[in-house]
């Protein structure tokens, strides 16, 4: 179940607000200028499905998406649980950093935590199947995938080189609960 916390940047023992109701945590994070929306596919995903066909099952919300955002590239990225890999990959991205461009995911399956500092709050919004968020440009946040990962997510971009994170050298990310 998707869901919303909001702790201020200073305690992240207090949480200041927290739903798993759809549009409560849309109507929160459309205030801050955070897209999140529940997709459907237009036909049954298996996990046999390709990535061509997982493009295509969700073809007509990336195509208004790339109208409305100016993406120009679009992905399927997909980890297994027991990865040999899992531990290094969940580090690359638990640091606060920026990106020059939105980071838009949207997740196929399973499950991935995105923690936003945006002013003086903390915004944890926990992603699952159907899920999708998109992060503005230049906004601080980090990301959990879990320590045994499973997901498969669309990933869509402004430049066909994706995008690079830049560190913001503060260390917030150590002091917020991520997933198991």
């Amino acid at each position: 179940m998707s869901q919303l916390t909001i702790f201020h940047d200073k305690h992240p023992d207090s949480i200041e607000f927290q739903s798993t109701v759809h549009n409560q945590i849309a109507s929160q994070l459309a205030q801050v200028g955070v897209r999140f929306e529940q997709w459907e596919a237009a036909f049954a995903i298996t996990k046999t499905t390709s990535h061509e066909d997982i493009l295509d099952a969700y073809q007509r919300d990336i195509t208004r998406l790339k109208a409305q955002g100016g993406y120009l590239t679009v992905d399927v990225i997909s980890l297994s649980k027991g990865h040999p890999d899992a531990a290094s990959m969940r580090q690359k991205f638990l640091f606060e950093h920026t990106h020059s461009e939105d980071e838009v995911r949207f997740f196929v399956e399973g499950q991935g935590l995105f923690c936003l500092h945006i002013g003086e709050q903390v915004y944890q919004v926990l992603c699952q199947q159907g899920d999708l968020i998109s992060v503005p440009a230049m906004t601080p946040h980090w990301f959990d995938m879990g320590s045994d990962p499973q997901f498969t997510a669309i990933r869509l971009f402004n430049n066909a080189q994706g995008w690079v994170a830049q560190s913001t050298d503060n260390p917030i990310a150590e002091r917020f609960p991520l997933l198991g």
